[in-house]
């Protein structure tokens, strides 16, 4: 049985230990065994390169050097890392190992909570597939990301809230390989009444399936 820890904390706005519950049903419903935990001292524990997937649902915090860069060698080696929304985008953002590995920072979300599209472009991919272009109601993620991401859904922002973002096609979803790891982030679930929109509960399930070690 597959092992996935997912550690919550961090700003409340997001709803962390609500989220985490939610997404540790979505993977015991997969077939993973799921510890639940605060504790943040567990990134520097051996626990972590010994599971199959690890879900930050953190957003802010400090994470030691030597602890991230423990993270970034179990992932490395296979470990799977993977989030939602604030998750990864928003974590630890002082730690430049994390990151590194994460693959993405958010910097800012025009508008605040908005109506917006999702454009699926990768129709063919095994994550997104029977999933049409869809509505969405949150914040509008304005990320910075690695290039050597695979984008698998995007968004356009319209300039509305902000004239420099004016027609910008950022991405929504994306899934990375890292060394021997795998990545996953979708910038949607604000909160955790968002994981009853079905698009953004089985992108996230199918995505953090993906990443998890094999």
């Amino acid at each position: 049985m597959r092992k996935a820890i997912i550690v919550w904390g961090g700003w409340q706005g997001h709803e962390p230990e609500a989220c985490a519950s939610i997404v540790g049903e979505l993977l015991r419903e997969d077939g993973f065994s799921v510890e639940i935990t605060r504790d943040l001292d567990i990134f520097g524990s051996p626990v972590i390169a010994n599971a199959d997937l690890l879900v930050p649902i953190i957003t802010g915090e400090q994470l030691e050097k030597v602890h991230a860069n423990a993270l970034v060698m179990a992932v490395r080696d296979g470990l799977g890392l993977g989030g939602h929304h604030g998750a990864l985008a928003t974590s630890f953002k002082e730690s430049a190992p994390f990151r590194y590995v994460s693959g993405v920072t958010w910097v800012s979300h025009p508008g605040n909570i908005i109506d917006f599209r999702v454009n699926v472009s990768r129709q063919n991919d095994p994550l997104m597939q029977g999933i049409p272009d869809f509505d969405y109601h949150s914040e509008q993620y304005y990320l910075h990301y690695d290039p050597s991401v695979e984008i698998l859904a995007t968004t356009t922002f319209t300039g509305e809230y902000d004239e420099a973002a004016r027609n910008v096609v950022m991405p929504v979803v994306f899934k990375r390989h890292f060394g021997a790891g795998r990545v996953f982030y979708s910038a949607l679930g604000h909160v955790a009444a968002e994981f009853d929109h079905p698009y953004m509960r089985l992108i996230l399930r199918r995505g953090l399936a993906w990443a998890a070690r094999r």
